[in-house]
């Protein structure tokens, strides 16, 4: 990137230094904007859009708290960066929420509520009532706010006209996903598979459970918004962050979220993409696959030591949820997957030990 990119971005050095920055302004600040966004939740009128917001929130709120690690690298735009990243965020949640609890199991529903989120990246776009297809519809006024919050924050980066495009075709694939999973579930995997057979030349290397994986995250959205902080970001250093994010560490990302959820998952009869290899040993080489590929993606772009801690902090924060010690073939995965990075057994070791203490 530009001098100017790499005088503004100041990323951490080193797992301390992050975990310093990360309790003394993103965690915080981040509990401080979603405050202000359960006060609005408690105010919904309906009952029913009340209670998944509320819940999105208690939750979830953990996928703040991690999204807004960015903000770290630019700490004099954070009151930007993490007012962003939470209010998407807290979309994204409230939205699965609703689609996992919901009254409906309409595609055109679950894809109207979700064009929140194209609206939210979007500074030029009009809201709508999102709950046009629903029986629920007072929320007060909460999802529409959450929308123009987004729109608002993104004016304010001077690059984000250059990041634009790549956002946005992201935060497509993401809506896609979200309207396949969460239809009526002997339906599914037969939508899933024909989505992705649309887009399988973007990933050749990926079976389509990895890439619809990599489709369900915001991290690649969550770095664009920092890249948009920089007024010189031009759409090619976009496009190259975009690439360095998708598919790999996204996919990464997901596959951990739903590989320390398999005994969940199977109980309640949830979809879950770690349950389409033939073995497990398949399933542990292909996350390897892409962990390597993730870690070998980020050394394209600047701050690739900031990049490498994200990917080995998600390994470790993953890992060292208490539902692994739970499942034996997870904590197969996760030793190997350590063996190889001694800065996530440094994570391993923060999470499992402080964080565990102080949430």
């Amino acid at each position: 990137m530009s001098q100017s990119n790499r005088k503004r971005h100041q990323y951490p050095r080193g797992p301390l230094a992050l975990m310093r920055g990360v309790y003394k302004y993103t965690i915080p600040e981040t509990r401080n904007a979603l405050n202000g966004w359960r006060a609005q939740a408690e105010a919904i009128p309906d009952e029913e859009l009340r209670t998944q917001a509320l819940d999105s929130i208690r939750d979830k709120q953990f996928h703040c708290e991690g999204g807004t690690v960015y903000a770290l690298a630019d700490l004099p735009n954070r009151h930007i960066l993490i007012p962003l990243i939470v209010s998407y965020q807290t979309i994204s949640d409230y939205l699965d929420n609703l689609c996992d609890r919901s009254t409906s199991m309409d595609p055109d529903d679950f894809r109207l509520l979700h064009q929140s989120m194209l609206d939210a990246v979007d500074p030029e776009a009009v809201p709508v009532n999102y709950y046009a297809l629903r029986e629920e519809q007072d929320d007060g006024g909460y999802l529409r706010n959450l929308v123009t919050t987004c729109q608002e924050l993104t004016r304010q980066l001077p690059g984000y006209a250059s990041a634009k495009r790549q956002i946005q075709d992201l935060a497509g694939l993401y809506t896609d996903l979200q309207v396949y999973k969460h239809i009526k579930p002997e339906l599914r995997e037969t939508a899933l598979l024909e989505w992705w057979s649309e887009h399988r030349h973007r990933t050749p290397q990926f079976r389509w459970n990895e890439f619809a994986a990599a489709t369900g995250s915001t991290l690649g959205v969550f770095m664009l918004f920092l890249a948009a902080s920089d007024e010189q970001l031009t759409e090619e250093q976009a496009a190259s962050i975009h690439k360095a994010y998708f598919p790999h560490v996204c996919a990464l990302h997901i596959m951990l979220d739903y590989l320390i959820d398999q005994g969940e998952d199977r109980v309640e009869g949830d979809l879950n993409f770690c349950n389409y290899y033939e073995n497990v040993e398949t399933m542990l080489g292909r996350i390897a696959f892409i962990v390597e590929m993730a870690r070998s993606d980020v050394q394209k772009i600047p701050g690739t030591a900031f990049h490498r801690m994200i990917i080995e902090g998600l390994i470790a924060i993953y890992l060292s949820d208490p539902k692994v010690s739970e499942q034996q073939e997870v904590r197969d995965v996760s030793k190997r997957l350590m063996k190889k990075s001694p800065i996530t057994r440094v994570f391993f070791f923060i999470f499992s030990r402080w964080i565990r203490k102080h949430m």
